[in-house]
């Protein structure tokens, strides 16, 4: 975890909330919706916050997804007993979060974060789509073909997603720190 102070970790955590309750609805967006960042969100977790906010997070989901499902008229399609296979995959993308969180900034490290965060995306992927493939009793005739094709079908669009959130994030990130750098710097130089 990246060291922050206690109104710095409130401010990206309550951030981190808003964004998933304005994205969790559609996980791939359409014309008027983001896709899902929650993904991208879980990592993000990991790499500033503590651990508190991954059990925040994890209820805030579980609580989207039972209101889209009994008040807004979302399909129970997904909700099977494998989606607490789901929440091992967000432990999964906050535990990547933590490890990129260790890499030092410079060219080799940030490509080592992305390398991480690829990887958890896999990781997340073949834990919530493996379980709803293999344990959430809506594909009648299982096999590896088959759940092999969902790879190539769903896969890249959930990767592509977090990455593109990730992006998004590090520009950021970089955008506030030069702010904070230049601010702290001038203040520093107004003194002498």
């Amino acid at each position: 975890m990246i060291a922050c102070s206690r109104h710095t970790q409130t401010l990206i955590g309550l951030s981190l909330m808003a964004v998933m309750f304005a994205t969790r609805f559609h996980h791939f967006g359409d014309a008027l919706h983001l896709p899902d960042a929650s993904w991208a969100l879980f990592f993000l977790a990991g790499f500033y916050l503590s651990p508190l906010w991954l059990a925040a997070l994890m209820v805030q989901a579980v609580a989207i997804d039972v209101a889209a499902v009994g008040w807004m008229g979302v399909p129970d399609y997904c909700l099977t007993p494998a989606y607490a296979a789901l929440q091992i995959a967000h432990l999964a993308l906050w535990g990547g979060g933590r490890l990129a969180a260790r890499q030092h900034a410079d060219v080799a490290g940030v490509a080592r974060m992305a390398g991480i965060a690829l990887a958890g995306a896999g990781i997340a992927f073949v834990l919530s789509n493996g379980s709803f493939y293999w344990f959430g009793g809506r594909v009648a005739d299982t096999n590896l073909a088959q759940f092999g094709q969902t790879f190539i079908d769903y896969g890249p669009r959930f990767v592509a997603a977090m990455m593109l959130y990730l992006v998004v994030a590090a520009l950021l990130h970089g955008l506030l720190s030069h702010l904070r750098h230049g601010r702290t710097a001038g203040m520093a130089g107004g003194r002498g």
